[in-house]
């Protein structure tokens, strides 16, 4: 018999047993000093072999020594401990089971055991608890490598214990799978016992880690324990708490719980502990967890993971967590809607559900749907998400597609970038599982759905002619009646009116009165039923069937004899009509039934035919609806986004959508964007979409790729070609472009294969994209090309011969100056067949009216520059040829008018054809143009290419004798300029100006071809009345530009012609020609151009839409490239944010993104812009003006420009004139996200703005800037001050203007005087309105340092006045800017310097 010894207690803490409490309950009797541990453990040992587990009973107090200094314990005893107390608690489990069993067991021997198993799981679960901490500990060390205690950090035992856990939990789950209730009497386990293991499974879950997954096997071995632990003792309420404790405390254990829960439901049958976990969360209330979000996290993600994972349990909780829907927290909101989502896909799925789940199903769609508009941008974003599921698993009905596809296409507009996304995703998860069909064309659609509708309205039109009449009961019929005949008795108990008699008298007997009753019944004539039955109740009281309680309710005794007498008399007159009938036998009635129900049942198919077209129209409405708004998102700032929509497009282009097409046209610009990841995007969608074919041969492949391609190219743009190329030429470097599609294109063009002119043409344009990959498919095949394509039938076809140009203009190469001076550019002879062809093609074609000739005209010249040697002989050539054409048709012309009216012969005057005026003037301006960049990069990198290899062979030459120079002790001077680089530079600058001088003196003088033809340029320009062709005013302009970029000088006298033309012509052509050349000549000639400039910008402000768009890119490009001065005037451009045209804001919002991504370009100019647009002159609306605001505003995001924008936004309000501008100025306040230090600007500056608070708008505008202060959130003391301003805003507001100055004590600001500042800042904007100038002075703007000379010696010095809403980044030089205009003798003798940054420049 064992000796038990005193009862042991489980201790609610370790003190607790050193602590004796009176009642015999066992006491630790020495807690033993650490060097008598390890002796201790080893007696303990030893004892434990020869007793087995009751050995604890004499040991325990070695065991609690070492839990007493576990801290400071080696490792050593730690482990040896540790492994014992698994040996012997193992061991005592597998004792259990027979002792358990054994019916004969004494009182004393399972008092013993029941001690020992007190102590052993006691001092196991102790030394749990203590691992624990330990390996917290570490991993907090470990996180701090500047901590403390470095020297207890390496005694560390947690290798060792990450091994043991799992087995001793498992261990302890084998030991709760005992019957133990026998050793407590047979009772319940003592509840103590259970929270012990319980508390050690908790503090395992606690640390951070144990949600990796390494340690998987723990986490199932927890789940198991805590499972036992429950079953043994049933506390459900308590788990309950301390699980929603630790969810609140602890975010990393929600996944895990999740998962525990799951499966205590699923193999435990611990259901009911679902309901009580979500009670608790549903209990919670929610304006509390939105203050303390402490356990928002892990209380949503729980409710997702395990609606993820129980869903119908779920389910049958889900309305104790509805109410958090209307709460604050967007986390709680999120999961609920996920647990719904969860249950649809997974519970609420199918068509046989029953009526109660399909009103479930159906609320849950309902909330989904309301909270795709939720207020948070996280809700709104999850839910189409979670929408997205539910299409992917088929789980939405039918009828609700397209209320959820127009909530998504609604959601393209969102502000929010990753609601768009999702709704892009959402939209295209729709596509891919449509139960429409496969192609979605809505063009498609139309024709069969009207097809199908007019078969369905003849379909109803035969079963309503054939159909019989229903049978009606004569109680329906009454029911229908009653409404009607219950108004009529009411009126019974009113007066009578005038001219209205009672003419109706009862019958003698009662038969006759009920078919006089009834009849009027069947006429409609209820008034006149009810009163005869009122009469009959008097005369005929008591006998059937007007028998009833006159006094109670006469109203409804009427009604009820008049339903009886019609419901009694129209079954008897069915009843006669139906025994008048024949009988007929069984199977002819079900002849007719079948016959009947064939039409129905045809009727019903039809029905649902035109149901699902009328769907399905409606589902490509939808789609053709969010193309044209992904279209617009596809440039967005966000990369996930651009690469969603790309993704869409792709998806919407394999149903056979043809608006895909455009979408697909408009991302290939993104082919340049700096985002690897967007690059690749679109180099994968077209991958897909061309490379990717289903067809089984190489040539089927080869077929369907290049018809792709080619319905690409159909109308495209240059740009959109260009596009094209990059990527195609990307394909062709990695060789996913296969040699028989190469074999094709070749096909096509040399015409062995059939196909269209415009097929052709497609052919020669992609192989040229494939030979800026690889340019030896064009080198290889040089003679076809040009004997092909160049032949004598070109000028059947100048567009294909414009294309072969092209093409071989891709042999050139970069025309940049290589840094290999061993690269010979490529060039080939004069008396190449190349060049024979082309000009005699030009020739041919000079004197044919032909459309498409200048632009083979353009391609031809430019080829001939960049491929021939000698080019300007053979262009001097070609204007020989054509001259002489010209001048013969002249003479042809002069003799035809001398034969037939010798009159003219006085006038001199002969007639050419306009259109070879046109070709002449547009093929001398080519070849000028050409001819100026051929001398600036062709030969200029030639020349420094042979100079470099000169001097590297001097160089070898001398190195043999670089000793002898160095010994030398002469002047160095040579070597000192070598060594500092000065020879290349000198050298550069000195190639540089002989080409200049060329361009100069050369180029232009009597002797070459060009001087021929300016005055013939100049007499065309300068008579517009006379020559008034579009054709040929647009291309002498066009020349008049090309020209000017030869000479300086001739650019400078002939600048006032280029911009009167460009101010005065009529003709949109015009001006936009004139725009692009003078864009050119502010690059080529800066300093000339300068004073000019603001004639640039008027063109922002043309009536014509092309030529605003024209200016509009010019201008982008000017300032971009710094080759204009950016001030007020960059109004203009921000006015072109609300031009009606979408492509000029295009042209205008990529003008302010390129011009935000330098540097604090966009902040510098806002003051400047907010001024101009504001003021009254400038004419812009309130509402534009704000849209303008919005675009710019989005670009300032850092805080400093943010403070510094509210500073000076509020001194604005001083120089302010006009309510407006206070209105302005205010709404521009509340587009900046202000911040507390914002808001101390804003008070420190009050007095700026005081006065004009009055001002209601003024005033709503700072108040919603408060507002979304405040609703920011922040520190006590910004709310103080917010509710301070708040305060004193609505002070001034409510007083006016006096309680405002009183407000503000010392507020001594002086007014500006309105009426200088008026007058000057009229005359800075009059060179902006062309309405402003009258012909005569329409003069060259000089230079404004000489004219502050000249204005100074003309009158005498005037104060400095104060030019309103000057920036303060901007100088203070507002007498230079008085004027654009200069008289005639204001000759300019100096310029404005505007250097360009060179390579060559001395520094």
């Amino acid at each position: 018999m064992a000796d038990a010894g005193p009862q042991f207690q489980l201790p609610l803490a370790a003190a607790d047993l050193l602590r004796d409490d009176g009642r015999g309950h066992y006491v630790v009797q020495e807690v033993l000093p650490p060097r008598e541990l390890p002796p201790a453990l080893v007696a303990f040992r030893a004892a434990f072999r020869s007793r087995g587990a009751l050995a604890v009973l004499q040991h325990f107090d070695a065991v609690y020594s070492v839990l007493h200094h576990f801290r400071t314990a080696g490792s050593n005893v730690k482990e040896d401990v540790l492994e014992l107390m698994v040996q012997v608690v193992s061991r005592h489990s597998s004792e259990l089971s027979a002792i358990l069993s054994d019916s004969r067991l004494s009182l004393a021997n399972r008092a013993a055991h029941l001690n020992a198993l007190k102590m052993n799981c006691y001092l196991l679960t102790s030394l749990v608890d203590a691992f624990e901490m330990e390996t917290c500990k570490n991993r907090l060390l470990e996180a701090d490598p500047g901590g403390k205690n470095k020297k207890n950090h390496a005694r560390t035992s947690g290798p060792l214990w990450e091994e043991e856990r799992e087995p001793v939990l498992q261990l302890l789950t084998q030991l709760l799978q005992l019957d133990l209730r026998q050793l407590w009497g047979g009772l319940s386990v003592e509840e103590e016992f259970v929270s012990l293991m319980m508390g050690s499974c908790y503090r395992i879950l606690e640390n951070p880690s144990i949600s990796h997954q390494r340690y998987r096997g723990t986490r199932e071995a927890v789940t198991h324990l805590l499972a036992r632990a429950l079953l043994h003792c049933g506390q459900m309420f308590g788990a309950t708490l301390k699980i929603t404790q630790m969810l609140q405390h602890f975010e990393h254990v929600a996944p895990v719980f999740a998962q525990a829960v799951s499966l205590w439901a699923n193999e435990y049958g611990l259901k009911s502990l679902v309901g009580e976990l979500l009670r608790e969360i549903g209990q919670k209330c929610p304006q509390d967890l939105a203050r303390e979000a402490s356990g928002l996290k892990g209380y949503a993600t729980f409710i997702t993971e395990l609606a993820e994972q129980i869903p119908a349990l779920v389910l049958s909780n889900m309305s104790v967590l509805l109410h958090h829907l209307d709460g604050e927290s967007y986390m709680m909101r999120n999961a609920i809607l996920a647990a719904m989502a969860e249950a649809l896909m997974q519970v609420l799925n199918g068509d046989e559900l029953e009526e109660a789940a399909r009103g479930t199903r159906d609320k849950f769609l309902k909330m989904l749907q309301a909270h795709v508009c939720d207020v948070h941008s996280f809700v709104r974003s999850r839910v189409l998400q979670l929408f997205t599921r539910i299409v992917q698993h088929k789980a939405l009905p039918l009828t609700q597609f397209q209320a959820v596809v127009s909530l998504a296409v609604g959601r393209l507009k969102d502000k929010s970038v990753l609601v768009v996304k999702n709704a892009i995703q959402l939209l295209a998860a729709f596509l891919s599982n449509n139960p429409f069909s496969c192609k979605l064309s809505s063009a498609d659609l139309a024709e069969p759905l009207k097809k199908e509708v007019q078969k369905l309205q003849e379909m109803r039109d035969r079963v309503r002619s054939t159909a019989v009449a229903p049978v009606v009961t004569p109680e329906e019929e009454w029911e229908a009646m009653l409404p009607e005949v219950r108004a009529a008795t009411q009126q019974l108990f009113q007066p009578l009116q005038e001219g209205e008699e009672e003419v109706l008298e009862v019958e003698e007997t009662v038969e006759s009165t009920v078919e006089q009753i009834t009849g009027l019944l069947r006429k409609l004539n209820y008034k006149s039923a009810a009163r005869l039955t009122q009469k009959a109740l008097c005369r005929f009281q008591g006998k059937e069937p007007f028998s009833g309680p006159m006094e109670e309710n006469e109203e409804a005794t009427i009604l009820d004899v008049l339903k009886r007498l019609y419901t009694v008399c129209c079954a008897g007159s069915c009843q006669g009509e139906n025994s008048e009938d024949p009988p007929n036998d069984n199977s002819h009635n079900n002849k007719e039934v079948a016959q009947e129900e064939q039409p129905q049942t045809e009727l019903v198919k039809q029905e649902l035919l035109v149901q699902y077209l009328q769907d399905a129209y409606n589902f490509s409405v939808k789609i053709t609806e969010a193309l044209n708004l992904i279209s617009k998102v596809m440039y967005e700032n966000s990369v996930s986004v651009v690469q969603e929509a790309i993704e869409f497009f792709v998806t919407v282009l394999q149903f056979g959508m043809p608006q895909a097409l455009l979408g697909v046209r408009r991302m290939l610009p993104l082919i340049w964007s700096k985002e690897p990841g967007i690059k690749e995007a679109v180099l994968n969608a077209y991958r897909r979409l061309y490379l990717s074919s289903s067809e089984d041969s190489e040539r089927a492949k080869a077929h369907s790729l290049v018809h792709s391609l080619s319905l690409i190219m159909v109308d495209a743009s240059l740009g959109t070609i260009q596009c094209l190329e990059e990527i195609i030429s990307e394909f062709v470097q990695k060789d996913e472009i296969k040699p028989a599609v190469i074999q094709l294109l070749w096909e096509r063009f040399t015409e062995k294969s059939r196909c269209s002119s415009l097929e052709r043409r497609a052919a020669v344009m992609l192989l040229g994209m494939m030979a800026r990959g690889k340019p030896e498919i064009i080198g290889s095949n040089l003679d076809i090309l040009v004997t092909v394509g160049l032949s004598e039938k070109a000028c059947e076809d100048y567009r294909l011969a414009q294309e072969v140009c092209n093409v071989l203009s891709k042999l050139a190469g970069n025309p940049k100056p290589a840094l290999d001076k061993n690269s010979v550019p490529f060039r080939l002879p004069q008396n190449h067949m190349l060049f024979s062809c082309l000009s005699e093609t030009v020739s041919k074609g000079f004197g044919q009216p032909s459309t498409h000739w200048i632009p083979f005209m353009e391609a031809a010249v430019t080829l001939i520059y960049q491929l021939a040697e000698g080019a300007e002989e053979l262009c001097a050539h070609i204007l020989q040829v054509c001259s002489q054409q010209a001048l013969e048709k002249l003479q042809e012309s002069d003799g035809q008018n001398a034969g037939d009216s010798p009159r003219r012969d006085s006038d001199g005057a002969g007639s050419l054809p306009t259109f070879m005026l046109v070709h002449l003037v547009s093929l001398v301006g080519q070849v000028a143009m050409q001819q100026v960049a051929y001398l600036e990069v062709s030969v200029s990198a030639e020349l420094r290419r042979r100079r470099l290899l000169k001097e590297e062979k001097t160089k070898k030459n001398s190195d043999s004798n670089k000793k002898q120079q160095r010994s030398q002790s002469t002047g160095n001077e040579t070597t000192m300029e070598e060594e500092l680089g000065l020879v290349g530079a000198t050298a550069d600058d000195t190639e540089a100006e002989l080409i200049r001088n060329i361009c100069e003196t050369e180029l232009l003088d009597g002797k070459h071809l060009f001087s021929a033809f300016v005055p013939l340029l100049l007499q065309i320009c300068n008579n517009p009345g006379l020559y008034s062709d579009s054709a040929l005013s647009a291309a002498a302009a066009l020349t008049l530009g090309k020209i000017c970029m030869i000479s300086s000088e001739f650019c400078e006298s002939h600048l006032r012609l280029l911009f009167t033309m460009m101010e005065k012509s009529t003709l949109p052509g015009v001006r936009s020609n004139l725009i692009i050349a003078a864009g050119d000549l502010a690059i080529r000639f800066p300093n000339l151009v300068e004073p000019w400039t603001s004639h640039l910008y008027a063109r922002l402000r043309d009536p014509c839409p092309s030529v605003r768009q024209t200016a509009g890119l010019v201008m982008t490009h000017l300032i971009l490239k710094d080759m204009v001065k950016v001030k007020g005037q960059v109004s203009e451009m921000a006015a072109l944010l609300i031009d009606p045209e979408e492509a000029i804001v295009g042209v205008a919002q990529n003008f302010f993104g390129e011009l935000s991504n330098k540097g604090n370009a966009i902040y510098n100019l806002l003051p400047d812009i907010i001024s101009h647009l504001s003021s009254p002159d400038c004419g812009i609306e309130e509402e534009s003006f704000h849209t303008i605001m919005r675009h710019l505003f989005s670009y300032i995001t850092k805080d400093k420009q943010t403070e510094s924008l509210v500073e000076k936004l509020c001194q604005r309000f001083r120089t302010a004139r006009t309510e407006r501008q206070y209105r302005d100025l205010s709404h521009c306040l509340t587009l900046l996200p202000v911040s507390e230090r914002g808001l101390h600007k804003l008070q420190d500056n009050f007095d700026c703005f005081a006065d004009k608070l009055q001002d209601p708008a003024v005033y709503n505008c700072f108040q919603t800037l408060l507002a979304r202060f405040c609703r920011a959130g922040g520190k006590p003391e910004a709310k103080t001050l917010a509710e301070e301003l708040e305060q004193k805003l609505s002070a001034c507001h409510n007083r006016g203007l006096d309680s405002a100055e009183t407000c503000q004590e010392g507020s001594q600001t002086p007014m500006p005087v309105p009426a200088k500042r008026k007058t000057i800042a009229s005359s800075r904007r009059q060179p902006l309105s062309p309405a402003n100038r009258d012909d005569d002075d329409f003069v060259t703007p000089q230079p404004r340092n000489l004219r502050n000379q000249k204005r100074d010696q003309k009158r005498p010095p005037r104060k400095k006045v104060m030019i309103t809403f000057s920036s303060s980044d901007e100088e203070n030089s507002s007498e230079d800017e008085q004027s654009a205009e200069l008289r005639d003798e204001e000759t300019p003798t100096k310029t404005t310097p505007i250097t360009r940054s060179s390579a060559r420049r001395l520094r």
